[in-house]
């Protein structure tokens, strides 16, 4: 008789997770729930890395020392495949490290802020290959050779990407990463010690069993296309759509639970970068300025703004300094109305002069591409008590006291005709 050896037994994808989870919670208070959930699955995605068109960056920032971030990166070390520790690494050593596309590295880059800090020069090969490595097969073309013996190489740089470091990123990055806001641990938050000796075997004793069970999910990641978040698309979609794909595989509650974690970080991520304070204001324009209105001057809408308590356009610095005329009309420039012209302020016609404002139809357009659904009722409830202008009325002819609309008493005589 021929002896067959029975299959390895098959591995419960939750379960490891869960383990690998735990064995994060040891030594790092990560800020919410969610991080645990989205660092796990990262880990656990460096071992799918080749069945993915993309790959998230993982950011483990804060903005002072001693919050863990090292830590996170150094357990994260002792998880993932192939791992490259990048310690003032050349954008050329990198090329050539991540060359061999059969056991593509994991690169792990501890302190990145001195690589993308205000004082550390040039590092833009540095910062193109972590951005072009986001997604395969996306190279960098390079001269090899000495003297006029030079040609043109093509390196590949699609591999996994972890960094740690203080304060920000590069506008480029932190959009194809998941971001953990790391902080410094409470009196009352306690961890276990971590001792290289010890623990980075018990590390890599679950790394070993994450490649295993991605040995055996590797068909099935492959054919995925994971139901993303409502919501959930552009970059932030190929940010998570390995990480969920990742959960899927694995069962148990991940599913939900990664769904969870990508709106939560998501929304998280977009919390104070340039392109949702510009999608914020577009937003309160629509909702608790303009609500109906069909032009408005730029006195009555900052005066509107100012107002609104939960927004940033009464205090733009720390320090008290209100959103200005000049201000908005430079981010409202880098919008741009149906005829594809930037959004500029124009004169309004009123009873007491022709101050500069702005027109709805011309703000209508970036209102429909970039807010969210407008509410069902308007912000206000004043709207319903404010005197009508009929469409057809000749918009040069002086108008009654018509006020516009805010929370608090209206100001007479500025103008403002209503839809």
């Amino acid at each position: 008789m021929t002896s067959t050896t029975p299959p390895a037994p098959s591995i419960d994808g939750a379960a490891l997770l869960n383990e690998v989870e735990q064995h994060h919670r040891r030594f790092n208070v990560f800020p919410s729930e969610h991080a645990y959930v989205a660092v796990t699955l990262w880990d656990a995605h460096a071992h799918l890395i080749s069945a993915f068109d993309s790959t998230p960056r993982i950011a483990f920032l804060s903005p002072e020392p001693g919050s863990g971030k090292s830590r996170a990166l150094e357990i994260v070390e002792t998880l993932v495949p192939n791992r490259l520790v990048a310690a003032h690494a050349t954008a050329n050593a990198m090329y050539r490290a991540v060359g061999d596309t059969d056991n593509l590295p994991t690169v792990l880059f501890d302190e990145v802020d001195t690589i993308f800090g205000p004082k550390a020069g040039d590092n833009e090969s540095l910062r193109g290959f972590i951005n072009a490595g986001h997604r395969r097969g996306v190279g960098v073309l390079r001269c090899v050779g000495d003297g006029s013996n030079q040609e043109a190489t093509e390196f590949q740089t699609f591999c996994a990407v972890a960094m740690a470091g203080l304060g920000s990123l590069p506008d480029t990055i932190l959009t194809r990463s998941v971001i953990i806001r790391m902080r410094k641990r409470a009196p009352n938050e306690d961890i276990q010690s971590y001792r290289q000796r010890v623990h980075e075997k018990q590390g890599h004793a679950l790394r070993d069993r994450l490649a295993k069970w991605a040995d055996q999910v590797r068909d099935q990641v492959e054919n995925a296309w994971p139901e993303l978040p409502e919501g959930i698309s552009d970059r932030p979609a190929d940010v998570w759509e390995p990480l969920l794909a990742v959960a899927d595989a694995a069962g148990g509650n991940w599913p939900e639970r990664a769904r969870a974690a990508c709106l939560e970080l998501v929304a998280a991520a977009k919390e104070g970068d340039k392109a949702s304070v510009g999608v914020q204001l577009l937003t309160d324009l629509r909702d608790k300025v303009f609500c109906g209105a069909d032009r408005m001057p730029t006195a009555a809408i900052l005066e509107c703004l100012h107002a609104i308590e939960d927004a940033p356009w009464g205090d733009m610095d720390g320090n008290g300094k209100e959103l200005t005329p000049r201000v908005l009309s430079k981010m409202l420039g880098e919008y741009v109305t149906a005829a594809n012209k930037p959004i500029r302020p124009r004169s309004i016609r009123t009873a007491g002069g022709v101050p500069k404002g702005y027109y709805a139809e011309d703000l209508a357009d970036a209102w429909l591409r970039y807010c969210p659904p407008a509410p069902e009722k308007s912000a206000t409830s004043a709207t319903s008590a404010t005197p009508q202008v009929s469409r057809g009325e000749n918009v040069a002819d002086p108008l009654p006291d018509i006020r516009y609309i805010t929370d608090r008493p209206a100001t007479p005589a500025l103008g403002v005709r209503r839809a």
